[in-house]
């Protein structure tokens, strides 16, 4: 793969990753009412939830979810479930810096990473992106060293993206506005989470 090619690669990856949707509101959502830290540690796993649908795509396997249209519809109804599933929950509890006022615990490191995984995850539509993404260079005899750059700029591009979200917001003037209005910030983010997720029933 030639410069021009990854440079391109790079760019589409980055503008698909700034795009504002369900995966920029699940790391803000663990940002503002818990910590950066931990929109951080859900920002690398949604990198690997991510780039496991590109690693699938150059193995032929996202190749069902367009040959098999019920596995996609299947898994699009799945994660409308749990954006609606999360939108509620914010809405429920808005205003409360942490699950700790709600169920005497705060959310866990590893609760947000299965966050962040599964948003992505649940989202086939990365499939058909990296299927479409990769088309022009991938050969059935595609080097090894090969799989793993592309691999390794989708994961890097994704996560150091929304690791910048969170970090962005860690004890900044921002954060401490948002968190001032937490109350109807997590009211708004729970509303767009839920719409998020209605959506897809509506498609």
């Amino acid at each position: 793969m030639d410069l021009t090619t990854w440079l391109s690669l790079v760019v589409i990856c980055f503008l698909g990753a700034i795009s504002p949707g369900p995966s920029l509101a699940v790391i803000l959502r663990l940002t503002l009412s818990q910590s950066p830290l931990h929109g951080a540690v859900a920002a690398v796993a949604h990198g690997f939830g991510i780039s496991l649908w590109a690693l699938f795509t150059m193995q032929g396997l996202a190749l069902l979810v367009t040959q098999y249209p019920n596995v996609f519809y299947v898994m699009s109804l799945t994660g409308g479930v749990y954006l609606a599933w999360l939108g509620i929950q914010s809405i429920r509890f808005a205003g409360r810096h942490s699950d700790a006022e709600v169920q005497g615990t705060t959310v866990s490191y590893w609760e947000a990473a299965r966050d962040g995984a599964l948003i992505a995850l649940m989202n086939p539509k990365a499939a058909l992106f990296f299927l479409a993404l990769f088309s022009q260079f991938i050969r059935p005899d595609m080097e090894i060293m090969l799989t793993l750059s592309l691999w390794t700029t989708v994961f890097l591009i994704d996560t150091l993206w929304y690791v910048l979200v969170a970090m962005l917001l860690a004890g900044g003037p921002v954060l401490r506005y948002l968190r001032g209005n937490q109350i109807w910030v997590d009211r708004g983010m729970g509303v767009l989470l839920v719409i998020l997720g209605l959506s897809i029933f509506l498609r």
